[in-house]
């Protein structure tokens, strides 16, 4: 079994828009997830700098973080980072620009038995559906392998009809309402599997210092490969 958590955390600036890396790094812990996909870790402008300090993350959990980063200060590739429980094999690792009006992009790391992707979509629905049918046909043109893919998808549909281009590759799974973290109404948080694996259990992580780390309450699963 593995667990595995998507967390969009606003440049580490909660409800009372205080930057508080401790606070998200807290969160985390308490998650306990062997894999994390985070979403706006990095600053947008200027050096586009982690507003989660490396030395803290060491520090405070079990996680490394995947050297994803384009730029000396980052964590990220347009915001998206990838923690993974300590001495974890990375295999490969591919960025992944995305098509759209907003800058975005998708990361994907390889580990010993499965491909984890992380994104964070766009807010327009028609950019969301092509930027989808960008990773699917990216993922097709890797060498296969069980496959999850996990972010913010900003997708407000119940029917996920914006993300079609998943269906009949993954199996899509909510696990609850995640935005915004005032009083969720919606879940724009979601988790991808392919054919191998399943989804045991799953949820939105609910404290208190999560709804006030971000603007999003953070998600989790618990998977397994299947054959």
């Amino acid at each position: 079994m593995t667990r595995v958590a998507s967390y969009n955390i606003r440049k580490s600036v909660g409800r009372d828009y205080r930057r508080d890396p401790a606070r998200v790094l807290s969160v985390l812990s308490a998650i306990d997830a062997d894999i994390v996909a985070l979403q706006e870790v990095d600053r947008r402008f200027g050096r586009r700098a982690s507003s989660l300090p490396p030395a803290m993350i060491a520090a405070q959990t079990d996680l490394e973080i995947v050297d994803l980063a384009h730029r000396p200060d980052s964590i990220g590739w347009h915001g998206n980072a990838i923690l993974l429980r300590r001495g974890t094999k990375v295999l490969d690792i591919h960025t992944l620009a995305l098509q759209g009006l907003e800058p975005r992009g998708a990361v994907v790391v390889d580990l010993e038995n499965l491909r984890v992707v992380g994104v964070h979509l766009a807010l327009l629905s028609r950019a969301r559906q092509a930027q989808v049918a960008q990773i699917a046909a990216f993922l097709a043109r890797l060498p296969y392998k069980p496959t999850l893919i996990m972010g913010d998808f900003n997708e407000w549909s119940r029917q996920n009809r914006n993300l079609s281009a998943l269906n009949g590759q993954f199996q899509l799974h909510t696990p609850g309402l995640s935005f915004p973290s005032v009083k969720p109404l919606v879940g724009l948080d979601k988790i991808a599997l392919s054919r191998e694996l399943s989804f045991e259990s799953g949820g939105v992580h609910s404290c208190e210092a999560a709804r006030r780390a971000s603007d999003h309450m953070p998600i989790w699963a618990d998977i397994a490969l299947t054959h």
